[in-house]
C-alpha cells in the first residue's frame, strides 16, 4: 500500500480490514464466487481513492462525518466474508440470506466509490476558487498573475489525473453517475448458441411489419434477452437499416425518462441539456424524430421491470414506422407492443453452450463422458444462465467430482441450492412482488406441489386457492395465475376458442419451467412454520425435516406426496389433523389411499393424480368416510369402482370432479350418489369415456348448482328427472356427442341460467317448451350441426336473454328471432378445434 493506513484515518482501518478479507476468501468459496468477485473488483476501484483521501485528511486533519455509515457498512464486512467461506452447502436459507447481505455491501461499495469521486471533484473546484481568490490579491501587487495561474491549474490537472480511472471507468459502466448514461450497444458475448432462429423471428416481427413499433422480448431471468437483444442491435442487416440511430439503454428498476433522452443527446454529439419536467423531454424526443424524418431510428430499453412501465406509456405516445422500440423484460406488459417469448434452448444447443463454458475438449468425448455430460445438461433444463454457470463451476474438476455432483442433483438436490448466481437471477423477479403481491407469491409457492413436466390443470388450482385463500370466486383465481403468467414465473395455456365469461376452465392449464418449480421449492424450505410440505418421487426416502426427530411437529397447511407407488410411510413428525389440503400424484397401475389420510381432520381438499396414461385403479376410499370437514375432492386418470363397494358419506363434500376417469361402473344401481354427497353443489365429468348414461338417482342431489359433463363421447341420454334439480344453475354438456336430446323435463330448471350444448353434434331439436326457462341468461350452442330449427318459445326468452353464442350456422337458426331480442344478444365465434392444449408438458 501507499501509506500504512492502520494508523492513519477512521476510514482506512476498516477498508484494510474487508480489503484483506476479500483477497484471502476469493480463492476459497466458490458458492458465493460471483459475489465475491464482484466486490473485489469495487474494492480494487476504491483503493487508489481511499488511499489518497486518507493522506489528505490525515496531513489536514479533517473528519470523515461525511462516510460514516460507509464505514459502518465496512465494519461487518470482514465478520460476514468470513461466515460466506465458512458456510455448509447443505444450509440453503443461508446462503440466500448471506446472499443478500453480500449485495448490500457490494451496493455500499458502489454509492462510496461515487461519492468519493464527486467528493474529490468538489475539493479540486474549491481548490480552483481559492487560487482565484489569491489571483485577485496577488495583482494588488503587480505580480505575474499568468504565471500563477498556469502552475496551479497544472496542480489541478496533475491532481485529477491521480483520481483512479478504473474507478471512474467502473461507476459510468454502472450507470449511477446521473451526468451520464451510455447509449451504446454492448457487444455480445464471444459465444451464443440458439439464437439464430430467434434473431430471424424478432427481425421479421419488428423490421418487416410497418405496424408494429415496439416488440417486448421476454422470458423468465437468465434466459438469453440482453443477448438476443445485443445480437439484434450488432446483425448486420439491422445496422445497414438504422445506422447510427441505434440506441440501448439497461433500465432495470430506476427509470429516468429524461435520462434516456439525454443519453440520446449524447450519442448525436449534442449538447447535454437538463430536463426540468418530462414534459420538456418529451417535447425534445418528439422535435428529434421529427428532425430524423424517414431516417430509421432503434431504442433497445434492456431489463424493463413493472416498476418501469412507465416508460412504455411515454415511448407509445411517439411510436411510428421509423422509431422502432425493442424491450426486454420478465414481464409481458400487456397492451404495449407486440409479444415475442424466448423459448428455453433444445437439447442440442443446450450441450453446445454447456461445452464451451465448461471448455470440454476431445478429452470428454467417451462414452461414460458422454453419459454424465448429457445427465447433467438435463439437469440445466435449456436453462442458458444455468447451462453456463453449472458449466464453469465444473470446469477443470475431475471426473469422480463430476458424479458426485450429478449424483447430489439425481437424490434431489437442485441447481438452485447449489448455484447462487442461479438462485439471485430467478429470486429476484419472485422478490419483485410486492405487499400487495403477497398473495400472489403464495399462489407461486403453491405450484410446486405438482411434480415437473407435467401441466397444472387450473380447476385443481381453483380447489386449492378456494380453501386456502380464501378465492371464492374462479375468476380470482384465474386473475392471479394471468399475473404470473405476466411476469414469466408460469404459463397460462389454454383453447384458442375457449370462450370468454363462461368461467369454465376445465380446459386451461399452467405450465413453468422446472427451474421456477424449484425454486418454489427452495423458498418453501425457507418458511420457519413450514406450511407446505412437498415430499418428491423417491419413494419413501423422506426430506430431512421428516427424518430428524424433534420437539416441534410440523403443522403443514398443504401436503404434496409423489410416488412412483404406494406410500406407506408414517409421517411421525406431521401434525396430519392441521392439513388442509393433500395432493398426491403417482405413476402406477393401481394406488392406495395411505392410512394416514384418515388422521386429517381438517382436510378439505383432495386432489388426486394419475401421471401415467391409462387409468390406475383406486382403492381405500372407504378412508374419506371419517373426514367431516371435506370439501372438494379431484381425481384424475383412475378408476374408482371402489366407491360404491363401500357404504360412504361425505356430508360436506361441495365439490367432486372426475377428469378422463373410469367411472362406468361407479354409478350402478345399488350405489346411492344422494346419500354419498348429499350436500354436493358442483359435480364435473370431463373426458371419461365410459361414461354411458347418468342413472335417475342422481336427480336426487337437490343442493347441486352446476353439473357439467364434457367431451364423454358415448354419453347418450340424461336422466329423464333431470327437471328435479330445481336448484341447478348451470348445464354444461358441451362435445357429449352420442347425445340426441335433452329431456322435456329441462324446461323445469327454472334457476338455469346458463345452458352450454356446444360440440352435441347428435342434438336434433330443443325441448318444445324451452321458453319456460325464465332465467336463462347465456346459451352455447357452437357446433350443432344436426339442429335444424328453434322453438317458437324462444321468443318468451326475450326478456332476461343476454347471449347466444353460435357459430356462422347455427346464426342463421336465430335470425327469425333477432327482431324480438336485443341487439347483439347472437353472437358468431369462429372455430379453432384443436387438442394441443391437452399434451403434457
Amino acid at each position: 500500500m501507499a501509506a500504512n493506513l492502520a494508523a492513519g484515518g477512521a476510514m482506512g482501518v476498516p477498508f484494510n480490514a474487508l480489503y484483506e478479507a476479500i483477497k484471502q476468501v476469493v480463492v476459497k468459496t466458490r458458492m458465493f464466487k460471483p459475489l465475491v468477485e464482484d466486490l473485489r473488483s469495487k474494492i480494487n476501484a476504491l483503493k487508489p481513492l481511499i488511499d489518497a483521501m486518507e493522506i489528505c485528511n490525515i496531513a489536514l486533519g479533517i473528519s470523515e462525518d461525511e462516510l460514516r455509515d460507509f464505514k459502518m457498512h465496512m465494519e461487518k464486512g470482514p465478520k460476514l466474508i468470513l461466515k460466506c467461506s465458512n458456510l455448509s452447502a447443505w444450509k440453503t436459507y443461508k446462503k440466500y440470506k448471506y446472499s443478500n447481505q453480500l449485495l448490500e455491501l457490494q451496493n455500499s461499495l458502489q454509492n462510496l466509490l461515487l461519492v468519493l469521486s464527486v467528493q474529490q471533484a468538489r475539493d479540486l473546484k474549491v481548490n480552483l476558487v481559492a487560487t482565484r481568490n489569491i489571483e485577485t490579491v496577488v495583482q494588488r501587487v503587480d505580480v505575474n498573475v499568468a504565471a500563477l495561474r498556469q502552475h496551479q491549474e497544472m496542480n489541478v490537472t496533475n491532481q485529477l489525473r491521480s483520481i483512479s480511472s478504473t474507478a471512474i471507468q467502473h461507476i459510468e459502466n454502472q450507470g449511477e453517475v446521473q451526468f451520464r448514461i451510455d447509449c451504446e450497444a454492448p457487444e455480445p458475448p464471444r459465444v451464443t448458441v440458439g439464437l439464430e432462429g430467434p434473431l430471424m423471428e424478432l427481425k421479421m416481427k419488428l423490421l418487416k411489419n410497418n405496424n408494429v413499433s415496439m416488440v417486448v422480448l421476454t422470458a423468465p431471468g437468465g434466459s438469453g434477452k440482453t443477448t438476443l437483444a445485443t445480437k439484434f442491435c450488432q446483425d448486420e442487416e439491422v445496422k445497414d437499416i438504422f445506422k447510427n440511430n441505434i440506441f440501448f439503454v439497461t433500465v432495470s428498476k430506476k427509470a429516468n425518462f429524461n435520462l434516456i433522452v439525454q443519453g440520446l443527446h449524447q450519442r448525436k454529439g449534442t449538447e447535454i441539456p437538463t430536463f426540468e419536467e418530462e414534459a420538456t423531454a418529451l417535447k425534445w424526443l418528439h422535435k428529434y424524430l421529427k428532425e430524423e424524418g424517414q431516417t430509421p431510428v432503434l431504442l433497445v430499453l434492456d431489463d424493463v421491470w413493472p416498476e418501469s412501465k412507465s416508460l412504455l406509456e411515454i415511448f407509445d405516445e411517439v411510436k411510428g414506422p421509423n422509431f422502432k422500440i425493442l424491450v426486454t423484460s420478465r414481464s409481458k406488459f400487456a397492451g404495449y407492443g407486440s409479444l415475442y417469448h424466448l423459448k428455453s434452448l433444445n437439447e442440442a444447443d443446450a450441450m453446445t453452450l454447456f461445452r464451451n463454458s465448461a471448455s470440454l475438449g476431445d478429452g470428454s468425448s467417451s462414452v461414460q463422458w458422454t453419459k454424465l455430460i448429457t445427465k447433467i445438461v438435463k439437469r440445466c433444463k435449456g436453462h442458458p444462465l444455468a447451462i453456463k454457470v453449472v458449466g464453469k463451476s465444473l470446469r477443470g474438476q475431475s471426473f469422480e467430482f463430476w458424479k458426485k455432483r450429478e449424483m447430489e442433483w439425481s437424490k434431489g438436490d437442485s441447481i438452485i441450492d447449489s448455484e447462487t448466481e442461479v438462485l439471485r437471477s430467478l429470486q429476484s423477479s419472485f422478490d419483485a412482488l410486492d405487499e400487495k403481491g403477497a398473495i400472489i407469491k403464495e399462489c407461486f409457492l403453491d405450484l410446486g406441489s405438482f411434480p415437473e413436466d407435467q401441466r397444472i390443470p387450473v380447476a385443481a388450482l381453483i380447489d386449492m386457492w378456494a380453501e386456502l385463500h380464501e378465492l371464492d370466486k374462479d375468476f380470482l383465481a384465474v386473475t392471479h395465475l394471468q399475473e404470473l403468467t405476466t411476469r414469466s414465473l408460469a404459463d397460462l395455456v389454454t383453447r384458442k376458442d375457449a370462450v370468454e365469461g363462461d368461467e369454465y376452465y376445465n380446459e386451461h392449464f399452467v405450465t413453468q419451467h422446472d427451474l421456477l418449480r424449484e425454486l418454489a421449492i427452495y423458498q418453501t424450505k425457507l418458511d420457519p412454520n413450514k406450511q407446505r410440505l412437498i415430499i418428491g418421487n423417491n419413494g419413501d426416502d423422506l426430506p430431512k425435516c421428516l427424518r430428524e426427530q424433534t420437539d416441534r411437529p410440523i403443522k403443514p397447511r398443504l401436503l404434496s406426496i409423489s410416488s412412483d407407488g404406494v406410500f406407506s410411510t408414517s409421517l411421525h413428525n406431521i401434525e396430519l389433523a392441521e392439513v388442509e389440503v393433500l395432493v398426491l400424484n403417482f405413476d402406477t397401475k393401481d394406488y392406495a389411499f395411505p392410512e394416514f389420510v384418515e388422521k386429517m381432520d381438517n382436510l378439505k381438499v383432495l386432489i388426486v393424480t394419475n401421471n401415467g396414461f391409462l387409468p390406475a385403479e383406486l382403492r381405500n376410499f372407504h378412508l374419506l368416510d371419517s373426514l367431516s370437514n371435506l370439501k372438494r375432492i379431484r381425481l384424475e386418470r383412475v378408476s374408482i369402482p371402489s366407491i360404491t363397494k363401500n357404504p360412504l358419506q361425505l356430508k360436506s363434500l361441495k365439490k367432486i370432479s372426475l377428469f378422463m376417469c373410469s367411472i362406468g361402473e361407479a354409478f350402478n344401481c345399488s350405489f346411492q350418489v344422494s346419500h354419498a354427497f348429499p350436500n354436493l353443489e358442483e359435480m364435473h365429468i370431463d373426458y371419461c369415456n365410459d361414461l354411458v348414461e347418468l342413472p335417475d338417482e342422481l336427480c336426487n342431489l337437490v343442493h347441486l348448482k352446476k353439473l357439467s359433463i364434457t367431451h364423454c363421447p358415448i354419453l347418450s341420454a340424461l336422466p329423464e328427472k333431470i327437471g328435479e334439480l330445481e336448484n341447478l344453475e348451470v348445464l354444461r354438456l358441451r362435445s357429449c356427442t352420442d347425445l340426441a336430446e335433452l329431456p322435456s323435463s329441462t324446461t323445469n330448471l327454472k334457476k338455469l341460467n346458463f345452458l352450454d350444448i356446444s360440440y352435441c353434434l347428435s342434438i336434433k331439436e330443443l325441448p318444445k317448451q324451452i321458453g319456460e326457462m325464465s332465467s336463462l341468461i347465456r346459451i352455447n350452442m357452437r357446433e350443432c350441426s344436426r339442429l335444424k330449427a328453434l322453438p317458437i318459445s324462444i321468443c318468451d326468452l326475450e326478456n332476461n336473454l343476454e347471449e347466444v353464442i353460435c357459430d356462422d350456422e347455427t346464426e342463421e337458426l336465430w335470425e327469425p328471432f333477432l327482431p324480438r331480442l336485443n341487439k347483439g344478444v347472437v353472437r358468431a365465434v369462429e372455430e379453432e378445434f384443436n387438442l394441443t392444449w391437452l399434451q403434457k408438458f
